[in-house]
């Protein structure tokens, strides 16, 4: 296979996964003043004085009756901190971490050229070892909330239908969603890739789907959960406003429940998108599983590792388990796993144009996101609800038995099973 295009190369020597945030719930007590410039804080006031305070701040995002966002210096904050009509929040900071395989360090190589053009999830998910290239999803938009994608690249060009930065000063900028950190590709291209006009790039699971690429998280893979909300929420009307089918692929997370991401969260999902996220790279230990894919109204995704044990794959150590009270019962409750999908070592598309194989349940997750649209596209018809039943439908044909935590039918580590193509 030729070189394709130059590039800078760069070695790494992780695996990386989830993005998680740093803390977990919005904290109900103070904000803590330390030496820094700016603090990002929730400010919710009674409805007669909220157009006061919203006059005197330069407001982020306005979420209504929850509130309004604003940054403020260590003044205004101390200011803000002794007024007693009004309730201030610290707003989540959040981090992309890095996640290594069965807590081994991996050194992958960003390619120019990829080693296949069928990375083994995608051979997985289409049942199909022998499979070139990919078809489906057309008609249907696949909407990225990460650290943004190079809509450029070459296996990923003209996909893109939306490309927005939620992250800056001015909090929506359109036509800006520029990845300089590359988790953002590398899980758009596992959704959509087309392969490239040369007909030598990797492929996605639903290549003919288009891209709303939302960049909710910092070059350097930090940002805040009110972007992540203001973004969910944005992706909704976008989806009423153009009439639109939307799968939502977040591969971000926390260990505590977030209210401005789960009510947008709810909001979607009760506007027809399907909204799919990470599990977790917690570990096997029950009850790991992080948020927003705990949430009811969220697919949660686990990882499965390219290894046979007891006739499936096997569900990988790093990736979070659910609740073991509630398994077995084939119904979604509020910490479950849903379903798994191919999650370690995953080839697709990085943000400098080449290639990049990485490890966590960010990996998984959009082969399910392009699952549901390849799905979606072949029966308009599905409601977002409806489709989300095929998908568990199709997971019990796979039933996942290996790995920790994983048995046969429902179980918290890999949920209803594997959904596939076939």
């Amino acid at each position: 296979m030729k070189k394709r295009r130059a590039f800078a190369a760069t070695l790494l020597s992780i695996t990386m996964g989830l993005s998680v945030f740093s803390t977990g719930a919005l904290a109900k007590d103070k904000v803590e003043a330390k030496e820094q410039d700016s603090y990002r804080v929730l400010i919710k006031a009674p409805t007669t004085s909220i157009s006061t305070f919203q006059s005197k701040y330069d407001v982020r995002w306005d979420f209504g009756k929850e509130g309004f966002t604003t940054d403020v210096d260590a003044k205004q904050l101390q200011t803000l901190q002794s007024n007693k009509d009004i309730q201030i929040q610290k707003v989540n900071e959040i981090t992309v971490e890095t996640a290594t395989t069965d807590a081994k360090s991996t050194k992958a190589e960003v390619t120019a050229t990829p080693s296949t053009q069928t990375p083994w999830g995608i051979k997985s998910i289409y049942n199909d070892q022998s499979i070139t290239k990919t078809t489906g999803g057309s008609g249907i938009k696949v909407a990225v909330l990460d650290t943004g994608v190079h809509t450029g690249h070459i296996d990923l060009a003209g996909s893109s239908e939306q490309c927005k930065d939620f992250t800056q000063s001015n909090p929506l900028v359109n036509g800006s969603c520029t990845d300089r950190q590359g988790h953002g590709t590398h899980v758009a291209g596992t959704v959509l890739a087309h392969g490239g006009s040369d007909g030598q790039g990797v492929y996605g699971v639903a290549p003919q789907a288009k891209l709303w690429a939302y960049k909710v998280l910092g070059d350097n893979g930090s940002g805040y959960s009110d972007d992540i909300a203001a973004a969910i929420r944005h992706v909704a009307d976008e989806a009423s406003r153009t009439g639109s089918k939307v799968v939502i692929n977040m591969s971000l997370g926390s260990s505590g429940k977030d209210s401005l991401i789960a009510s947008a969260v709810d909001y979607a999902y009760g506007k027809g998108v399907l909204i799919v996220a990470a599990a977790g790279n917690s570990g096997s230990g029950s009850n790991t599983i992080g948020y927003p894919a705990a949430l009811v109204n969220a697919v949660a995704v686990a990882a499965l590792e390219n290894v046979q044990q007891n006739g499936t794959y096997r569900v990988a150590n790093f990736s979070s388990r659910g609740n073991p009270a509630t398994a077995g019962d084939f119904r979604i409750q509020e910490r479950d796993v849903e379903v798994s999908a191919p999650g370690a070592s995953v080839e697709s598309t990085w943000y400098n144009g080449g290639y990049n194989t990485i490890s966590g349940t960010s990996m998984a997750t959009p082969h399910v996101a392009g699952l549901a649209a390849k799905i979606w596209s072949s029966n308009s018809s599905l409601s977002h609800s409806q489709l989300r039943t095929e998908l568990q439908n199709r997971a019990k044909v796979y039933d996942i038995k290996g790995g920790i935590g994983a048995g046969t039918g429902d179980d918290y580590a890999s949920g209803f099973g594997y959904p596939r193509v076939k």
